[in-house]
């Protein structure tokens, strides 16, 4: 599904804005028959939880209801009109005037209806949205659904950020020619000095095809004819972390000599692979350092807005983070595309966390029920993961950002079933994308001896939370457990070796002369071990903090006004740990290119001077 442009032959409306707003139960039947009974009004796009005073608002579980209407341009008769949402939380059904146009399940992806046979040029139509929050154990992410004594349903759900729902991102109108470019799959390689950037093209209908590579300064490296071909680059100007370089592909399907339909998308040349235990981007090995992130602040939720967007990413800077995963679902593609043209590496993540009833029971005391089984993790859930990986690495492929998939977090891959569950998934990835490594997020529960599925994917991806959780407080125990635990994986499996999490809750502004959980003096100290041991891991590649910013979780006994594992506060002002981050990390980054054994030989080196110049 391509990303709607303005092109020449493409125009493309923004439906954002305010949009009247309704819950189930305060709509009669059939409410999209007519104008919704309601003085409320949402903003779009936002979750619509935290925007309103009222209680019922932000705990209500079920259908709530968008509405506004919408005036085709009186310049768009003869093109196909299309209706696009960005993503609608978790599941939505769409319709225009009186008529069905399209449903979708999966909170975190696109999807679109075709109304050019619904509706006309110039004239305005009814357009209303059903999103419905609810999660189930056939639902990516899984939930459960129970009903209260006063008839209500309530909504359990298995991951720890708050369950905002609506309409978080952007709602298009666009039209297309009649003949148009449906899909393009861009893939690069190096051959020496020089790129060969493969396309592929999809039209709606047969039609002949023309593309052309262009950089950044507008001059055209290489052209080609057909619908797929390989584009010869001579010294090429790489993608690089930090050092972003796109080029510019230009399509155009034509009729005859006239091009009915012209596209373009940035590409950016660079490889991706993993070799031995090394992670390497274009050849060269790579270590991450940043964070899990979540798409989170105030009175927005999860709502896409541009300028935390821009925001973040200079707070990523600052940090010298080059690195983060789309902890726990696949983010506003603005956020891959800003990460394109900033050159920071994305590991992209699905929906699917909460895997992992081992969890449940932890948090709610109740008999612990097996993860995967027909009346939990099943089938048809593993349908929707699958279709969950489709959506997100069709609309993702061509991202240089992007180098890693991110199949599942923390699921219970130390169970019975998981094995039967996730073999398919993982090879479906590999069949839908086979240029970029595949991983999951492990949890503490699956050990190098237990886990069954480390054998699948190309990168060991842990989350450890040694000091916090486990070992709360004991820094020397949490350092010993640690090292043992990442000598133990690498031992066995020869892979690349990350910590996906680590992290421990601090409040902010909170101080003790003694390391104190939940002080900001733990935190660094917390960190300072972690990557004590990170250091003396050969196989290491990396390193992302749980989490960059403090977020929202729902209520629960553990949590005060959220999850505080952020080095940010939730308006993102910098504990200590920021700044204890950022002395590291701007170090690191500082070394490149050399490798990161050298590195951490380096590492040893300054430490040495510095131990005896403090004698």
């Amino acid at each position: 599904m391509l990303k709607p442009l303005t092109t020449p032959t493409r125009d493309l409306l923004s439906l954002d804005g305010l949009w009247a707003f309704a819950l189930d139960t305060k709509v009669g039947p059939e409410p999209w028959k007519s104008r919704l009974d309601t003085h409320l009004e949402a903003a779009v796009p936002a979750s619509y939880n935290d925007l309103f005073a009222d209680q019922e608002i932000h705990d209500h579980v079920g259908l709530v209801w968008y509405q506004r209407t919408v005036r085709v341009p009186r310049g768009w008769a003869g093109e196909r009109v299309v209706l696009r949402f960005d993503a609608a939380t978790h599941a939505a059904a769409v319709y225009v005037d009186d008529t069905l146009v399209i449903k979708h399940d999966g909170g975190y992806t696109p999807f679109e209806a075709d109304l050019t046979d619904v509706v006309v040029a110039g004239e305005a139509f009814r357009l209303t949205v059903a999103v419905d929050n609810r999660l189930t154990n056939v639902t990516i992410p899984p939930g459960k659904l129970t009903v209260g004594p006063d008839g209500k349903e309530r909504q359990s759900y298995f991951h720890d950020f708050y369950n905002y729902a609506g309409l978080a991102r952007s709602v298009w109108l666009y039209s297309t020619p009649v003949t148009h470019l449906t899909d393009v799959t861009v893939t690069t390689e190096l051959d020496g000095g020089t790129a060969l950037v493969s396309y592929r093209l999809a039209t709606s209908e047969p039609a002949p095809a023309s593309v052309q590579l262009v950089d950044e300064s507008g001059i055209t490296v290489a052209s080609g004819e057909g619908h797929a071909g390989t584009l010869r680059v001579e010294d090429p100007v790489l993608w690089r972390p930090g050092a972003a370089y796109l080029y510019r592909l230009e399509i155009e399907i034509h009729d005859g000599a006239r091009p009915v339909d012209v596209y373009e998308l940035p590409v950016g040349i660079r490889t991706v692979a993993v070799e031995g235990d090394q992670f390497l981007i274009n050849g060269e090995p790579f270590y991450f350092t940043g964070f899990g992130k979540h798409e989170d602040s105030a009175i927005r939720g999860k709502g896409h807005d541009n300028a935390y967007l821009v925001h973040d990413f200079r707070l990523l800077d600052w940090t010298g983070a080059n690195s983060f995963r789309t902890s726990h679902y696949p983010y506003a593609e603005e956020v891959l595309e800003f990460a394109d043209r900033h050159g920071i590496v994305v590991i992209d993540e699905t929906a699917a966390v909460g895997l992992n009833l081992a969890v449940e029971a932890g948090l709610t005391g109740q008999p612990p029920r097996p993860t995967f089984s027909s009346e939990t993790i099943n089938d048809q859930t593993q349908a929707a993961h699958a279709q969950h990986l489709r959506e997100l690495i069709e609309r993702d492929k061509n991202h240089p950002s992007v180098v890693m998939w991110c199949v599942a977090n923390e699921p219970s891959t130390n169970e019975d079933g998981a094995r039967e569950y996730f073999e398919p998934l993982i090879s479906l990835t590999r069949e839908l994308d086979p240029t970029r490594p595949v991983t999951m997020t492990t949890v503490i529960f699956a050990t190098c001896e237990t886990d069954r599925t480390a054998d699948l994917i190309d990168v060991i991806s842990l989350n450890r939370y040694y000091g916090w959780y486990v070992a709360t407080g004991d820094l020397e125990t949490a350092e010993k457990l640690l090292e043992a635990d990442l000598r133990g994986w690498a031992a066995k499996y020869g892979k690349p070796i990350m910590m996906s999490e680590y992290g421990a809750d601090t409040i902010a502004g909170l101080h003790s002369v003694t390391s104190t959980p939940w002080t900001e003096e733990f935190q660094a100290d917390f960190l300072a071990m972690n990557h004590r041991v990170f250091d003396r891991i050969p196989s290491f590649v990396g390193e992302q903090v749980w989490n960059f910013a403090d977020f929202g979780t729902g209520a629960a006994i553990h949590r005060v006004d959220g999850n505080k594992k952020g080095v940010f506060t939730r308006d993102r002002k910098p504990k200590a740990a920021a700044f204890a981050l950022r002395e590291r990390w701007k170090d690191l980054r500082g070394r490149k290119p050399v490798t990161q054994e050298i590195s951490r030989q380096e590492i040893s080196r300054q430490r040495s001077h510095d131990v005896a110049a403090q004698h």
